[in-house]
């Protein structure tokens, strides 16, 4: 069904999955930080003096930690943010559900958006992904949904533009 057109109420997990090109997004930025990290450890051995102390120690334990990482960062953590990053739009509301270890639901009435923003970051336009800001007022009130297909994310930037100019003038 198209998200465009449903109309539920937010009172459960919202409806929609992130585009699935995220987790390849994910898992580059992963690959990038694992980079990273694996450059310190070996600046780290190769600079750093250990022959006494806690240092040996060090020495071997860094570079185990950064393989942990490598695999949380590369193999898990792209995977399950894709499974817990949730988005909906509803007659009357945008609400989103994200995080994998505080869950955060926002909910943001049509009738409070000021604006909305659609935004692609360099990895993003690698992978054909956008972002969408529905900005409020409230400096609590924006909700972000990252990582939709581009042609998604304008799509549901101009209906929720359109709906709340016409909720102001109804108001007015």
């Amino acid at each position: 069904m198209d998200p465009m057109t449903r109309t539920l109420s937010p009172v459960r997990k919202p409806a929609w999955s992130l585009s699935r090109s995220a987790i390849w997004l994910w898992i580059t930025q992963g690959i990038i930080g694992s980079l990273v990290v694996g450059l310190a450890v070996v600046a780290f051995s190769l600079l750093v003096p250990g022959d006494e102390g806690p240092l040996p120690l060090l020495r071997w334990a860094a570079p185990v930690l950064a393989v942990l990482y490598v695999v949380v960062a590369v193999g898990v953590r792209p995977f399950v943010r894709y499974r817990v990053h949730r988005w909906e739009i509803t007659g009357d509301s945008v609400y989103t559900l994200t995080g994998w270890l505080t869950r955060t639901w926002t909910l943001v009435p049509v009738a409070r958006i000021q604006t909305v923003d659609v935004t692609r970051g360099v990895l993003q336009q690698l992978f054909g992904l956008a972002s969408i800001a529905v900005l409020t007022a409230s400096s609590q009130g924006t909700v972000r949904v990252p990582h939709l297909e581009v042609d998604v994310a304008e799509r549901v930037a101009e209906d929720l533009a359109r709906r709340a100019e016409q909720v102001r003038d109804e108001a007015t």
